[in-house]
This record gives structure tokens, sequence and C-alpha cells, in this order.
């Protein structure tokens, strides 16, 4: 039987180098830049739309929350990078994203998101949302159609639960897990005690 070969969590991310937009500059950025940090690649379909600015806004109003835990953050659609730049040079009340705390990258010959997997029919890429971890395998990842957005909070709550269970590696996360909780020990008897205390 024949298996098609498809991106999937634990394998390492895709490389890139492309163009992106940061503090009203152009400038080239690669995956081999934030080896050493986790990095969440935040795909989206197209600048000037609806759902997207509310999405890339949330991701920069809580960029310091990122920063705190070693995570870096790239918004990635197929946009031009000059596209990008009018966009974060209007300002939210006019429907523009204003300054972001993080790069937007153009995949404007969309192998980014052909390398991810996540380009449609019609050339846009879907909400794909990418936890790659310090050493730049993927560890995480959410795909969601057009018309709905992504939580800010469960990524960085989904990142927190990774980087324990990376730094503690006899135990998991159950659901729901937040930082400070119990985690579950691997072993048989220990995972006893866990589900007896809930």
């Amino acid at each position: 039987m024949s298996i098609k070969n498809y991106l999937q969590v634990g394998d390492k991310a895709p490389s890139f180098s492309a163009t992106a937009v940061h503090e009203q500059e152009f400038k080239q950025v690669c995956l081999s830049d934030y080896i050493g940090k986790y990095l969440i690649l935040l795909f989206y379909p197209l600048d000037f739309t609806f759902v997207c600015p509310t999405e890339i806004i949330a991701f920069s109003d809580k960029y310091d929350e990122f920063r705190a835990v070693n995570a870096e953050i790239l918004g990635v659609s197929v946009d031009s990078e000059y596209c990008h730049l009018a966009w974060t040079q209007l300002d939210r009340d006019s429907g523009g994203v204003g300054d972001l705390r993080y790069p937007l990258v153009s995949d404007l010959n969309k192998q980014m998101s052909l390398s991810y997997n996540i380009l449609n029919p019609e050339g846009k890429s879907l909400r794909g949302l990418f936890i790659v971890d310090d050493f730049g395998f993927i560890q995480h990842s959410l795909v969601n159609n057009l018309d709905v957005g992504r939580s800010v909070d469960e990524t960085i709550r989904v990142l927190k639960a990774i980087q324990h269970a990376q730094s503690n590696p006899d135990e998991v996360c159950p659901a729901n897990w937040q930082p400070g909780d119990s985690a579950i020990k691997t072993n048989m008897n220990s995972s006893k005690e866990y589900f007896k205390s809930i």
C-alpha cells in the first residue's frame, strides 16, 4: 500500500528564506535564524481582509508573553512585502494593523505555504499555525479554514505545555493543563495517583 508523505508533527520544519517587513523596513528571514528559540509560524490568507487583522493584532498585543518564554512570531501570507508595508502603515481604526511587534513575511511565490501543506485551491494560505521548537522540529500544528480565527491564549498555553514536557521527559500534560498544574508521570503507579486526585 502506498502512503502519501504529508508534513506531520515531529518532522523537521521545512526551511525557508523570504522577505519580511518589520519596523517599516524590509529584511530577509530564514528558519535557521530562529534555532535556539521557539517559533510561532502564523499563516493567514491575505492582508486587508476581515478576520486576519484581528489575529495579527492579537498576537502582536501578546508578544511580550511569547518573548518571556523564548518564542518569536512570524506572520506569513501570500501578499507581497509592499502590501505588508502598506498594511502596517495604516492604523488599526482604518483597517490596517499599525506597528507590529513581529515581522510579516511575504510568501508571494507560495513556496512556504506549499511546503507547510496549507495552500488552498484559490492560492491563499489557510489559517495554519505551527509551533517549531528550539531545535527546528514541529511540535504543534493547527489549521483553520478561512472564516475562523485562532486563540492567542490557547497558543501560549500549548507552547508552555510543550516546553514543560520537553523539560520534564518523564511527564506529560493532561487536557487543559496550565503552568503550575500537576502533570502526569509516565509510569503506571504514578499515573494512577494523578487520576485519583482529579
